[in-house]
């Protein structure tokens, strides 16, 4: 299996998601991985959520999930489950950030995404960060929406439950939903580990990239 490999040296990332802990889902275990292996300089960038006790969830778990760096973490008050209403405004937020942000690479959601809010951010990423690598994660929920995925990050036992212990104890506020628990976050990690020959992966769907010859 061969594999995408990230620019050499200094890793520079902008993290997109429509909610706190859409970000830390998606992608937490390859941000911890990338701490442990990387000089990492990371711009979190999250549409809702502003005040209150998302917002500080947010702030505490960009911190666990790349210990050792000082992400910058921007929480935006956009309307929870309205997103697609409030487009052009995204787009201008989003716009402003990216003036002063010219990334690496850029996590954001699916297009293929079932939920609006997540959709709306997957379609606005390469709007605006046209010539950055777009890696795309996955969020598992009720709907139903996983997918064919194009790459993956193996991912060591260690990380893995780091990741499940990481997220728990950065958003309180969720435990109690259904669906959080480690069996769900480990059970998609086991079983895109199995598709990459690893015990643990993270999966990711890339739009598009240059092949350096």
């Amino acid at each position: 299996m061969i594999g995408l490999q990230f620019p050499r040296g200094p890793l520079r990332l902008v993290c997109l998601g429509a909610h706190p802990d859409d970000i830390e889902i998606g992608c937490g275990a390859t941000l911890l991985t990338l701490a442990e292996t990387r000089d990492v300089d990371a711009t979190f960038v999250v549409a809702t959520g502003e005040g209150g006790e998302r917002h500080g969830e947010a702030l505490k778990a960009a911190a666990r999930f790349l210990p050792g760096t000082e992400p910058a973490v921007n929480v935006l008050g956009f309307r929870d489950g309205f997103l697609p209403d409030q487009w052009a405004g995204v787009k201008d937020a989003f716009e402003d950030i990216a003036a002063a942000t010219v990334p690496d690479v850029v996590f954001a959601p699916r297009h293929d995404d079932a939920h609006q809010d997540h959709r709306v951010v997957a379609e606005i990423t390469t709007t605006v960060w046209r010539d950055a690598l777009v890696v795309r994660y996955e969020i598992p929920k009720w709907d139903g929406d996983l997918g064919r995925v194009s790459h993956y990050v193996p991912l060591t036992t260690e990380i893995a439950y780091r990741k499940v212990d990481a997220l728990e104890e950065s958003f309180p506020s969720q435990v109690e939903r259904d669906w959080w628990d480690a069996e769900t976050f480990l059970g998609v990690m086991r079983l895109r580990g199995i598709e990459c020959r690893s015990k643990y992966a993270e999966a990711f769907a890339v739009d598009k990239a240059v092949i350096e010859l």
